[in-house]
């Protein structure tokens, strides 16, 4: 069951507060700047107030400023004015760009630990914090909505086809037998798929432990090149464009403009992140569905771990001592399990901790609601290699549109998946050069 949102506030403000010592002084004010809108931001307020209740020294004030982009690049331009928030939401594809930012940021692992607050690194999970990480193992930032891509699947057009509703498709050519299954039994497509460089290339490479680029995906260095046009990168491609032309898959745009076709029921399958578990439940209100793990191509091997999506809090710098004193007693509350259980439970994001996973297993959380534990599953199945670790590409965002571009040249026939990927590699490492000079 989930947690009861407000019980879990007020219960985690008492047990945190119960071992502080009272204020003295006004409390001493945090800034948190963030990208959550919506339901989210609603979330994200309630943890912040949950803070505030816990103790009297500090008053953390969460600003949502838009989305990903215009959230980091406000961020930058207020620290250029010398008016920076203390902590600051950005995505997993701005972690370069942060850590090129010479002075601008505060490690994580050195702000607790001047802070003096409690802070373990093994506590986290390692599929997670690695993103987040410098050579020596460092957290540089604290991971806090983190998702990883599932299957989606209409278990009642499963049981149409005459399918097993409670077996997904383990691979890719069972996911092929199963769409053309589905198309039989009067579905327009079999699957579709949100953020398709995320899962399709990013999440692709980790799985089958192949590199997305060199230099360890760029956490071994910045002179680093693309090399998600591969063999085993062109073969999944090109099969897509295949099966594009009898839409066995069917492209419905780059982020999650893809989900109306598995929530209007055309197509029976839909690929998109583990977070998006909270928006298929309130929409898909006409059929049951299923969540799975991704598919892999069986002559690649047995698949490797998923890498995540979705931000993480950094640090900006500037800030005098007692102000990053707030910064990281809210980092350790923020860090609990009964927080973090409740964040996991109620969005879809995965649990950064092992206790928070271990909590909401407890609380019979995973049993009432199926699936939702496969995208834990996933990450913490192997530990990370140098090819499923993760990304740290600089102007990767730059880089994700010019991916986008070339595979709907590629969907749409005008190019071949060779072509297009080359392509797409040749105009990233261009991106790529260009960072580089900036950091050097």
């Amino acid at each position: 069951m989930r947690l009861n949102r407000k019980v879990t506030i007020l219960a985690a403000a008492a047990a945190f507060a119960g071992s502080l010592p009272s204020a003295a002084l006004a409390a001493t004010e945090v800034e948190w700047w963030h990208a959550m809108g919506g339901k989210l931001g609603e979330k994200v307020n309630e943890i912040a107030e949950g803070f505030n209740a816990s103790q009297s020294d500090y008053k953390l004030t969460p600003v949502y400023k838009g989305n990903y982009t215009e959230t980091m690049t406000a961020a930058i331009a207020a620290f250029r004015a010398n008016q920076q928030p203390h902590i600051v939401q950005v995505f997993e594809v701005g972690t370069a760009s942060m850590m090129g930012a010479k002075g601008a940021i505060k490690p994580v692992y050195q702000l607790m630990a001047e802070a003096g607050e409690p802070f373990d690194p093994a506590a986290y999970l390692s599929s997670v914090t690695g993103y987040y990480t410098d050579t020596d193992g460092n957290m540089l930032s604290m991971p806090f909505n983190s998702s990883t891509p599932v299957l989606y699947y209409n278990k009642d057009a499963f049981a149409k086809a005459g399918l097993d509703p409670n077996a997904p498709p383990a691979t890719w050519p069972e996911v092929e037998e199963t769409a053309r299954k589905l198309q039989a039994a009067g579905y327009a497509c079999g699957f579709t798929t949100g953020w398709q460089s995320w899962v399709q290339l990013e999440n692709f490479s980790a799985w089958h432990n192949v590199p997305f680029a060199t230099q360890a995906n760029g956490f071994g260095g910045i002179d680093t090149e693309l090399a998600f046009n591969s063999p085993l990168h062109v073969k999944h491609v090109s099969t897509l464009a295949g099966w594009q032309q009898e839409k066995i898959f069917d492209y419905g745009g780059r982020r999650s403009d893809s989900a109306p076709k598995f929530y209007n029921q055309e197509c029976g399958m839909y690929m998109n992140s583990s977070a998006a578990y909270a928006g298929v439940k309130a929409n898909a209100k006409d059929f049951e569905f299923g969540v799975g793990s991704l598919p892999y191509w069986p002559d690649a091997g047995a698949p490797q771990n998923s890498i995540i999506g979705g931000a993480t809090l950094w640090v900006l710098g500037g800030h005098d001592d007692a102000e990053y004193k707030g910064v990281a007693r809210f980092f350790s509350y923020l860090s609990s399990a009964e927080v973090q259980a409740e964040w996991h439970q109620a969005t879809g994001y995965l649990p950064i901790t092992h206790a928070a996973a271990k909590l909401t297993k407890e609380q019979g959380f995973y049993e009432a609601n199926p699936g939702t534990d496969v995208a834990i599953m996933q990450m913490t199945g192997n530990e990370p290699t140098q090819n499923s670790k993760g990304l740290r590409l600089g102007n990767f965002v730059q880089i994700r549109d010019v991916i986008n571009e070339e595979l709907e040249a590629i969907w749409a026939g005008d190019k071949t998946a060779q072509q297009g990927l080359d392509d797409a590699v040749n105009r990233g490492n261009a991106l790529l050069r260009r960072f580089e000079k900036t950091v050097n």
